[in-house]
């Protein structure tokens, strides 16, 4: 019986051939190819980010007078800002910024949100009380509003920034771990577990944990990229990483007031910002397939 939920049997003409759970895994990710575009343009923007040395033409926080505002040609394919600094350089190391803050930002909240969730799940009573309505009041503010609040009370800077993300996607991720673990502390195999002697801790980590982390999975690389546009959207509102360290959304705000007669100091890092983002809600999408049963078969 184990033998026959861990293999599945596919016939071909008068032998059968085994699939393999995670071949019939990687079949139904490769099925998808929004999925399989969306990875190789994410793994790309993570390659170009991790190169960025190596990669970028110039400095990007070295000025030219010289040569400000100069058009996309050859020796500066994105252009110059106003200060002659290359866009394409800046548009590279930005990449590092806005994965580092999206990722890292995505799995503090992960990690503490999904705590949250769980305990007030499994423990209910004053504990569920007092977090769900926690959880319902900071999601009653749209995240742009909340972000400022934060972002004015802590200050600019890269840590603080990634504490103020991490503080929008706890909610999330504690109202997505509620549900199912809700459901699963009243499974049998939990109140084995117990009666073998269990604690708590380790139903949580052990029992209950590793049957919901696949939707927390899928849900974080969704969320990574609205991780990233928020970066982008207080980057853009000053409250982010300071200047001159180049991230997508000060470089927006940089060539706004320029956008007619220098239009690409704007248009390139907002296209960075898009494909990334489409990327990883195309990458989301192929994991969805694999996590749900339904979509899997």
């Amino acid at each position: 019986m184990r033998l026959f939920r861990r293999k599945r049997r596919r016939w071909k003409g008068r032998g059968a051939v085994e699939i393999s759970p995670r071949r019939r895994i990687l079949r139904t990710f490769l099925r998808n190819r929004t999925a399989v575009i969306g990875t190789v343009i994410a793994v790309c923007v993570i390659t170009v980010a991790i190169l960025a040395p190596v990669i970028a033409p110039y400095d990007p926080i070295r000025q030219n007078i010289r040569s400000r505002f100069s058009p996309p040609q050859r020796s500066y394919p994105f252009g110059t800002d106003f200060f002659g600094r290359d866009v394409l350089s800046r548009v590279i190391y930005g990449a590092r910024i806005s994965l580092l803050v999206g990722v890292s930002s995505v799995l503090l909240g992960m990690v503490v949100g999904t705590a949250m969730g769980m305990v007030a799940a499994y423990f209910r009573g004053k504990a569920e009380t007092l977090v769900m309505r926690t959880v319902d009041v900071m999601m009653s503010f749209p995240d742009e509003v909340l972000g400022i609040m934060i972002m004015v009370a802590l200050g600019s800077g890269l840590f603080k920034l990634i504490l103020a993300i991490a503080f929008l996607m706890a909610p999330r991720f504690a109202r997505l771990a509620y549900g199912p673990t809700l459901a699963l502390r009243e499974r049998d195999y939990v109140d084995a577990a117990r009666a073998a002697g269990c604690g708590n801790a380790r139903i949580l980590v052990r029992h209950i944990l590793p049957n919901i982390f696949g939707e927390i999975l899928v849900m974080s690389t969704l969320w990574t990229a609205t991780a990233i546009r928020l970066e982008a959207n207080l980057s853009f509102l000053g409250l982010g990483v300071a200047p001159p360290t180049p991230t997508w959304g000060n470089m927006i705000r940089t060539g706004l007031d320029h956008l007619v007669d220098a239009w690409w100091v704007s248009v390139f890092p907002g296209a960075a910002i898009l494909i990334t983002v489409l990327a990883f809600n195309m990458l989301g999408d192929g994991l969805r397939d694999i996590a749900d049963p339904k979509l899997r078969t």
